[in-house]
């Protein structure tokens, strides 16, 4: 599946990745377009075969602070937001763990990893000397991250703008030990520069971090030989704000079958707060440290095919002022093009046909009452390889253009330009000129 990996209806940011059994299991927030909020007050879950990455099940609500038309609510306390939990095995059974807004948080437990998840407890704890109690029940476990280690131990991390980590009661789950809470795990100063969204892993006997700094487009990592630390910061993984609009992020690594990819969200619909859940292999390098990846419209696949229609919102790049947005279930151009809008996608395989010394291009738009131009270029928007021109009408259609004919693997880049001229360029500066819908290339 390509980036975003899930159906485009759906918007599943902060994404933790668990492999449990032969399956994937995403846990995250869930946004919804065109809100002024962040997250939801219910949780989804979705899975994938592990040998078959595209073809991801929705097992629909499985925890919830406000009663809905299928579920009563599972905290009484509280219709707080839920943001960002993660969920862990331990025992054949299976722990969700909740961080709501401006309330208690708790954990729930399942017998099945899509849940539902049932409520087990709020978090106990005696609050250590000279810590605020308000901050301990409302906010201290803003997007915990869990981790059960190899000899039974369970480690709870977490924060928002400071980080912190205690072990937790391994024959309850949610029972902090005193005396094993930790300021600043992560620390705040530079290099690290903490921020939030803690997520532990461990892969062989070193105990990674991924969190996301101040620069909350990023996801970084830090790594210890220990799961108290101290750890070292080590690098940024991935940046959603690399030719894109940014927003936060918010992710996690994960081994499947062999092959390590990073979990992470992108923004759409011109705000932060709906993000969608997107995915890119990564490397681990034999002295445990992980290049950072660029981001693309590839998700789980090796390329895109240029011959199938791509809709529009698979853009890994995003320049000017132009936004993905959704205008219903079905439907989510991308909007606000004007004059130097840059869309990109990494990677097409157009093959290595050597018959041919053009291919056809057509693209789906809806027009916004002037003429414009697309031009279409290989391997960068800045110095790459032009193959053709596309003119686009003033009103919807599709409209089409023969290019040269390409062969291997390439990224592909509009450049829109407007076709104004005269007195018009003032006039009209900044108009926008078309939605994208779709396109494909023909031979």
């Amino acid at each position: 599946m390509p980036n975003p990996y899930l159906p485009l209806w759906e918007y599943i940011p902060d994404g933790e990745p668990r492999v449990f059994g032969d399956r994937v299991y995403i846990y995250g927030s869930h946004d919804r377009p065109g809100s002024d909020s962040f997250c939801d007050k219910k949780l989804k879950v979705w899975s994938a075969p592990l040998d078959d990455l595209s073809n991801w099940t929705c097992h629909g609500h499985c925890f919830h602070t406000e009663e809905d038309r299928d579920h009563g609510s599972d905290t009484p306390w509280t219709e707080g937001y839920l943001y960002a939990p993660d969920v862990v095995e331990k025992g054949g059974k299976y722990y969700l763990y909740a961080y709501i807004m401006d309330a208690k948080g708790c954990v729930g437990v399942s017998d099945r990893p899509e849940g539902p998840f049932k409520l087990l407890s709020k978090y106990k704890y005696n609050i250590p000397e000279g810590k605020d109690q308000d901050c301990f029940d409302r906010g201290w476990f803003v997007d915990p991250g869990v981790l059960v280690d190899d000899d039974g131990k369970v480690y709870i991390y977490c924060g928002f703008k400071r980080s912190w980590a205690a072990q937790i009661n391994p024959d309850n789950m949610y029972e902090i030990i005193d005396g094993t809470y930790q300021d600043d795990i992560i620390p705040m100063e530079k290099p690290y520069d903490f921020f939030e969204a803690c997520s532990p892993r461990k892969i062989g006997d070193t105990y990674y971090m991924i969190y996301s700094p101040n620069r909350s487009s990023q996801l970084v990592y830090a790594t210890s030989k220990s799961p108290t630390g101290p750890f070292e910061y080590r690098g940024v993984i991935v940046d959603n704000g690399v030719d894109y609009p940014g927003g936060n992020n918010h992710g996690s690594i994960c081994n499947i079958r062999g092959q390590w990819y990073i979990f992470y969200h992108r923004m759409t619909n011109n705000t932060i707060m709906s993000r969608r859940a997107c995915v890119e292999k990564i490397e681990i390098l034999p002295d445990g440290t992980i290049p950072q990846v660029e981001m693309t419209s590839l998700g789980f696949d090796e390329s895109l095919s240029p011959y199938k229609v791509t809709p529009a919102e698979l853009a890994c790049v995003l320049k000017g002022s132009c936004f993905i947005t959704e205008l219903d279930a079905m439907t989510r151009p991308i909007t606000g093009i004007t004059n130097g809008s840059i869309i990109g996608y990494k990677y097409f395989d157009f093959g290595e046909d050597y018959s041919n010394t053009t291919i056809k291009f057509a693209a789906k738009v809806r027009g916004k009452g002037c003429k414009s131009k697309i031009k279409i270029m290989l391997d960068s928007y800045e110095k790459g390889r032009l193959i053709g021109t596309c003119d686009i009408g003033a009103n919807d259609g599709v409209y089409s253009c023969h290019l040269e004919n390409v062969r291997g693997r390439h990224a592909v880049y509009f450049v829109v330009e407007d076709d104004f001229g005269g007195w018009f360029v003032e006039m009209f500066k900044g108009r926008q000129l078309f939605d994208l819908e779709s396109f494909v290339f023909m031979k």
